[in-house]
C-alpha cells in the first residue's frame, strides 16, 4: 500500500493527510515511510482484548510492540487513540487508556515491556489532541484552554492518581457537550436530563419503555 502511496504522491503531492488504522505490526522503516508522505496512525486497543490469542500464535516476543506507539512517537508520526467500533472493541476510552499505560490486555496478561508503555499523560494525550489531528480539528478539540470546545467530563476516579488495575473501571459522572449537561449519575444524578425519543419511531422501545439484556 506504502509503495502505492509513494508512486502517487511522486506524480500529484498528497494536498491533504491520510490515515494508517491499527498498524500492530507495523515496521520501523515503514513507520518512517508513513511520516514522510505527511500521514499518521491511528491505533485501536484490539490488543487488549486479544492479546492472549496473539501470543498463542505468533509468541511473545512478537507481542512485544503490536503496536509500536512509542516508536511511532519518537519518530515524530502523527498518532491517535480510538476504539474500531464495538464489533471489533469496547467504545469504553478507559480501557484503552489501562491497556496503553499499563501494557497488559484485559485478561491481566502483560504484552509489553517499557519500552512500548506509556504515562499516563500521553496515553490521554492520544485519546484528545492526538485524535483531532486525524480530522483537521487540533486547533479547537483536545484541551480545555481558551478558544477550543469545552466538552468535558466529571470522573467518577482521578485517572492521575488512581491504582492501574483501577484505570478500566473509570467513569463519567458528569458530562458536559456543547454546554449542555447530557448525562449525570452519581451524587449529580438529580441533574440528569431525560433520555431523547426513541428513534427510529417504530422502534420496540417507544411501545415497551426498554428492552433488558
Amino acid at each position: 500500500m506504502l509503495n502505492v502511496f509513494e508512486r502517487v504522491n511522486q506524480k500529484q503531492p498528497f494536498a491533504t493527510r491520510f490515515i494508517i488504522d491499527h498498524a500492530e505490526t507495523v515496521s520501523e522503516k515503514n513507520i518512517e515511510r508513513i511520516g514522510a508522505l505527511g500521514g499518521g496512525i491511528a491505533i485501536q486497543h484490539r490488543m487488549a482484548f486479544q492479546g492472549e490469542t496473539f501470543v498463542q500464535r505468533y509468541g511473545v516476543d512478537a507481542a512485544k510492540a503490536t503496536p509500536p506507539v512509542k516508536k511511532m512517537l519518537e519518530l515524530g508520526v502523527p498518532v491517535g487513540a480510538g476504539t474500531d467500533a464495538t464489533r471489533v472493541a469496547s467504545y469504553n476510552p478507559w480501557v484503552c487508556l489501562y491497556w496503553l499505560s499499563t501494557g497488559k490486555t484485559l485478561g491481566g496478561m502483560p504484552l509489553y515491556d517499557q519500552k512500548n508503555i506509556l504515562d499516563r499523560q500521553k496515553a490521554l494525550e492520544l485519546w484528545t489532541k492526538g485524535s483531532a489531528w486525524f480530522s483537521g480539528e487540533q486547533s479547537s478539540k483536545g484541551s480545555l484552554q481558551a478558544g477550543e470546545l469545552a466538552d468535558l467530563v466529571v470522573l467518577s476516579d482521578d485517572f492521575f492518581t488512581v491504582e492501574p488495575e483501577s484505570i478500566q473501571w473509570i467513569e463519567s459522572v458528569y458530562t458536559i457537550l456543547g454546554g449542555k449537561v447530557v448525562y449525570a449519575g452519581a451524587e449529580f444524578k438529580q441533574d440528569d436530563p431525560p433520555l431523547p425519543p426513541a428513534s427510529p419511531d417504530w422502534s420496540p422501545v417507544k411501545r415497551y419503555g426498554g428492552i433488558g439484556v
